[in-house]
């Protein structure tokens, strides 16, 4: 991990909205819109989703919600992870001795819920409604823009309606984080004891990678707290009678299970894996030599 400094690092404001900017608009958000399609569509397979989405564009399918509410979401929700989970981590080390897998977890875990209630719950409820309203479109549904859909949740639920399912998105997060970062600094641990490498020395770039997307691929352990995000946020309108008026995560999650079950509640964790991985690797490893210069 980066060198341990004295005070706040006010530069990983920046490191943290630039890096995250660099993930979502590479292959972060191709690999969040198939996720999300899988999830709110639980009976496609991957090929199907992915057929779907390059239905709508070809590849700017896969681009959807990028601009703006991605943009705003990365630019914001970076810069509020990088800050705090490098404080907390450096403080968590420094101040109680806690190992740097333990500190990652910790760090990880309060950075993910800080940027879910900062930033996040609004931009990822746009996000998911620009990827699922196209559902509308097949079935012969007129589509509105998402900043009409925006408007119009705004002036029928207010501020709770436009974050809508935001606790889910802080569990999501945190438990995000808190395995990518801990799983990440366990293997660079690991790798470290195994070639002999002692605490503190730099790992090579390959090391750092290898470890980082160890860290983001078990981290995505949580799929199902991501699938009732999904669901909790979709726009997709159903008949279903059983299907929550007003969603909570439990009554959610109770939902698909009695559908879909356990396998519903892992649909999309594939290209999750992918985007865990890739995620970890900018704001783990790529970071922390952005953070080191």
């Amino acid at each position: 991990m980066a060198p341990m400094e004295k005070g706040f690092s006010w530069s990983n404001i920046a490191v943290g909205a630039t890096m995250n900017m660099f993930e979502v608009t590479t292959l972060g958000q191709p690999l969040e819109v198939l996720k999300t399609q899988m999830a709110a569509n639980r009976t496609q397979s991957m090929a199907t989703a992915f057929r779907t989405v390059w239905s709508r564009g070809g590849v700017l399918g896969f681009y959807q919600g990028l601009i703006p509410w991605a943009w705003i979401e990365a630019s914001t929700k970076g810069a509020v992870l990088i800050f705090t989970s490098s404080e907390v981590e450096k403080y968590a080390i420094q101040s109680f001795g806690m190992s740097t897998a333990g500190a990652g977890m910790v760090g990880g875990i309060t950075g993910g819920v800080a940027q879910a209630y900062a930033t996040m719950g609004f931009c990822t409820c746009m996000k998911t409604v620009e990827i699922t309203r196209h559902k509308q479109m097949e079935v012969g549904a007129p589509v509105e823009s998402t900043f009409k859909v925006f408007a119009d949740i705004y002036k029928r639920e207010g501020i709770a309606g436009i974050n809508k399912g935001v606790n889910a998105v802080a569990v999501r997060q945190a438990t995000n984080w808190g395995s990518r970062f801990g799983f990440a600094r366990l293997a660079e641990n690991l790798l470290r004891n195994a070639k002999g490498i002692k605490e503190g020395e730099k790992l090579a770039a390959m090391d750092k990678i290898l470890a980082s997307t160890i860290g983001g691929a078990l981290a995505t352990w949580n799929q199902p707290i991501e699938v009732v995000r999904v669901e909790m946020q979709s726009a997709i309108k159903s008949n279903d009678p059983t299907r929550p008026a007003k969603k909570t995560v439990l009554n959610t999650l109770s939902y698909i299970y009695k559908n879909n079950g356990i396998k519903g509640l892992y649909r999309g964790v594939s290209p999750r894996i992918g985007l865990g991985a890739w995620q970890t690797i900018c704001m783990v490893s790529f970071a922390d030599y952005v953070k080191a210069a």
